[in-house]
């Protein structure tokens, strides 16, 4: 069988182009056994991705040129040697960028029986679900009555870190980049939205929103977004370090905040988190959020790109604000 499959064909300066992706086909062997060969339906790309691309050590390894991209993935069997999984099985792994594969079964799992879309155990059920859920409890340790701040917050872990704030009983202030995205926040109950493309003073405007000061925040961004933050922080304020999307795909060192002082002023917390150093605790915040799901409580955001050939499109679009929610590509 033939797998179609998307290369890194050179490392990207900048923000990527389409021109950094290579688009093959390869001829699979045929499966052994314990082997079974998976259909992927599904595929996730995210920020995370764009420093992958980098030639340096991290706390992933980085891509290389010429080979297969990887992200999560949801795929179904569509043979199989492996009586773990037999034909018809969905499985998640981190095999996205390609339309089929063999393995072993290696760091596979088995998907539940659910009447929801499997595509959400890559989204509000997966490792962004998760992010959001790690962040506030066991990072940042939101209260109830703690008045939350949330950046990049219509993406996929953001809209869900402002959807459980207010679970939790906190005051939500969320910062987007367009009305369209921030009337959307609006819908799911966040007390407050800044669109920072149209705010001349992302600390005033800050301030305005939030005139009792910031508990938490939940940091997606980097750059202003941190600076105005650190101005409004409450004493003893925590900050969750999730991602720096502004500058992902900076060319030269990006200057860092010039008040770094009120972390010692205000006596803040700032922790940096990888999500997988707490997936021991993915069992309960998939039952939580299961019951969420389900009862309508939490509301799950997809933007859906169609076909293999349209994961570069997909990804960059990250960079480019396109995504409302979890940013998926469907393989036909």
């Amino acid at each position: 069988m033939n797998a179609n499959q998307i290369l890194l064909d050179s490392r990207p300066e900048g923000l990527p182009t389409a021109d950094n992706f290579k688009q093959t086909s390869v001829q699979l062997p045929a499966i052994t056994k314990g082997e079974f060969l998976v259909k992927n339906l599904w595929m996730s790309v995210d920020p995370y991705m764009r420093g992958r691309m980098i030639d340096r050590e991290s706390y992933i390894a980085p891509f290389q040129i010429g080979q297969v991209l990887e992200g999560g993935s949801i795929g179904e069997v569509i043979e199989s040697n492996n009586p773990q999984f037999p034909i018809g099985t969905r499985v998640s792994a981190m095999h996205g960028w390609r339309s089929h594969y063999v393995t072993d079964g290696s760091e596979h799992t088995r998907l539940p029986n659910t009447p929801m879309s499997e595509s959400h155990f890559l989204g509000v059920l997966g490792m962004p679900g998760m992010t959001a859920w790690t962040g506030l409890t066991r990072i940042a340790a939101l209260k109830e009555g703690d008045t939350l701040f949330v950046s990049g917050a219509a993406g996929a872990v953001g809209s869900v870190v402002c959807q459980l704030g207010k679970l939790m009983g906190a005051k939500v202030v969320a910062s987007v980049g367009s009305d369209e995205k921030a009337a959307y926040l609006r819908d799911l109950g966040v007390d407050a939205v800044i669109n920072y493309q149209t705010t001349k003073d992302l600390s005033a405007a800050l301030k305005q929103a939030a005139p009792q000061g910031i508990d938490v925040y939940f940091e997606n961004v980097g750059g202003e977004h941190l600076t105005a933050a650190l101005n409004n922080m409450n004493d003893h304020g925590r900050i969750a370090v999730c991602g720096m999307i502004s500058q992902y795909n900076d060319t030269a060192p990006t200057p860092g905040p010039n008040n770094l002082g009120m972390i010692i002023i205000k006596k803040l917390k700032i922790e940096g988190f990888i999500v997988f150093e707490h997936w021991d605790h993915y069992p309960e915040f998939a039952k939580k959020m299961g019951q969420w799901l389900a009862t309508g409580t939490v509301k799950a955001e997809q933007t859906i790109y169609q076909g293999l050939e349209q994961a570069p499109a997909a990804f960059i679009g990250l960079f480019e604000g396109k995504n409302r929610g979890k940013m998926l590509v469907k393989l036909d």
